[in-house]
């Protein structure tokens, strides 16, 4: 395996990109064998199969970048709530994060920023590419290599919208969103983009992942693909997740019934890659890794992942930098002793860690991007919100009782939609802890980022309207685009 600098910038000259995407080889578990690197240019790269599937592969690898999939934005994201206490106060490992104190020229907002958009870029520059070329692969793999590239640009913006830019909730999106990048930029010519607004980046998720769902395989040859490259069921999926932070609860439900036809349990999908919940969650984050709950994962071999600050392992497990919240969802009456999901944290010294992510050095853990008790949980909250108690209970108690059996949901947490929603709320704490999902499921809601801390460090509330609710622009982009 050839590997080059993981530092790809936003706007690489087009021979470095070429030359990187061409050497980089990503976790999906396909080889490439390279012509000389000074061979090769910009016409040439897409003339042969092999250096076509190399930017594909390259493009999952950018996703896979340390600030983003490959486990540091799961951490941002989490440690904002109040599920985590942080120990160290430690900048790079996110004490920012936890604090709600990032500043523009913070390397977290820098350095995700740069990622995701190096990774669109990498995505667009196959979409423009394979546009123009001819005869070099079916039209059928063409199409396909477009819609996982389209797939990669939705997560990506998505990604970024959902944190540097205003709730859509809180306006229908009016508020600026991002600079809305869709043609490979290879000089810098474009860079000055003015930012389109939350509305129309949604806009164009969307219509990148409708274009994904009706252009991607139904399946792959092999679990491990299945897990780690985007099918039409990934798209689906994702289309949940976005729709649901839209606030559009019809469309969620639309979405989730393709993958979740069944009104009662046991859930599962009918058509594609037959997702279903796993008897044992515990598997997923140690021997199970390529199962059919896991709709996306982003994989690592001991030749391939992230070591010490840069692996969300090292952080939350090895050098055990936050500890679960005592007054947060490890003391909710929801998470029983009996429960499953108890096996995923571990007393140490009177406190409680995370090890979904224990894999000792190399860190080799697949992080988690899409799964099915997702899927099911944004199904159950919608159902909820369009009046369907009755689903979205049997939707509901599906993913609670996988882990723990014999419990009873106290009549008081079901018996009227403002305490199911709480219920659902406090479910998805406990099934999704530390995969990224608390920072989203605060915002979307306008809900106050809750205070927490110890003794020694503490963190304050941020209401809705401060302006730390989200993250700042980074100064990488705004001291060189001059249209923000």
């Amino acid at each position: 395996m050839i590997r080059i600098i993981n530092n790809i910038y936003k706007k690489p000259t087009f021979l470095g990109l070429i030359l990187a995407l061409a050497l980089t080889v990503s976790g999906c578990n396909s080889e490439l064998n390279t012509e000389s690197a000074t061979s090769l240019n910009a016409k040439s790269i897409f003339e042969t199969p092999a250096r076509i599937e190399g930017l594909v592969n390259g493009m999952y690898k950018a996703l896979k970048g340390g600030s983003l999939y490959g486990g540091r934005i799961h951490l941002y994201l989490d440690v904002r709530g109040e599920d985590f206490i942080n120990i160290t106060g430690n900048s790079y490992t996110a004490y920012e994060s936890w604090n709600n104190s990032y500043t523009s020229g913070s390397n977290d907002i820098n350095d995700t920023w740069k990622q995701a958009y190096a990774t669109i870029n990498d995505a667009n520059i196959i979409i423009d590419g394979l546009a123009e070329s001819t005869g070099v692969i079916s039209d059928a793999l063409k199409t396909q290599y477009i819609a996982e590239a389209k797939f990669v640009r939705a997560l990506s913006y998505y990604t970024l919208v959902t944190i540097y830019a205003r709730p859509y909730t809180e306006n229908d999106g009016a508020s600026k969103g991002l600079p809305l990048r869709l043609q490979a930029e290879t000089t810098s010519a474009n860079n000055d983009l003015a930012r389109s607004t939350v509305k129309e980046v949604y806009k164009q998720i969307l219509e990148d992942l409708d274009f994904a769902e009706a252009n991607l395989p139904d399946s792959y040859t092999s679990s491990l693909l299945n897990t780690t490259r985007a099918h039409k069921n990934t798209a689906i999926a994702l289309k949940t997740r976005v729709y649901l932070n839209k606030g559009d609860f019809q469309k969620v439900i639309t979405e989730a019934k393709k993958i979740v036809p069944q009104t009662v349990a046991p859930f599962s999908a009918a058509t594609g890659v037959k997702h279903a919940l796993q008897s044992d969650i515990t598997s997923l984050f140690g021997s199970n890794l390529t199962s059919t709950e896991s709709i996306l994962s982003m994989p690592s071999t001991a030749s391939d992942s992230y070591s010490g600050q840069s692996a969300i392992a090292y952080i939350y497990y090895a050098n055990r930098e936050y500890y679960l919240n005592p007054s947060g969802i490890l003391g909710s009456a929801l998470w029983g002793a009996s429960d499953a999901r108890r096996n995923l944290v571990e007393l140490k010294s009177g406190k409680y860690y995370l090890k979904k992510y224990a894999k000792v050095s190399p860190y080799i853990d697949y992080i988690p991007v899409i799964r099915y008790s997702e899927v099911l949980l944004n199904y159950a909250e919608a159902a909820l919100r369009t009046n369907n108690s009755a689903l979205a209970i049997n939707l509901l108690e599906a993913v609670h009782k996988r882990s723990d059996a014999g419990f009873v949901f106290p009549a008081s947490s079901e018996n009227t939609n403002t305490a199911l929603l709480e219920t659902i709320r406090q479910e998805r704490r406990i099934e999704l802890l530390g995969e990224g999902f608390r920072s989203n499921d605060l915002l979307r809601d306008l809900l106050t980022i809750p205070a927490k801390g110890s003794s020694s460090l503490q963190s304050s509330s941020v209401a809705p309207a401060a302006e730390n609710y989200i993250f700042p622009l980074p100064d990488s982009e705004t001291n060189t685009n001059k249209a923000l």
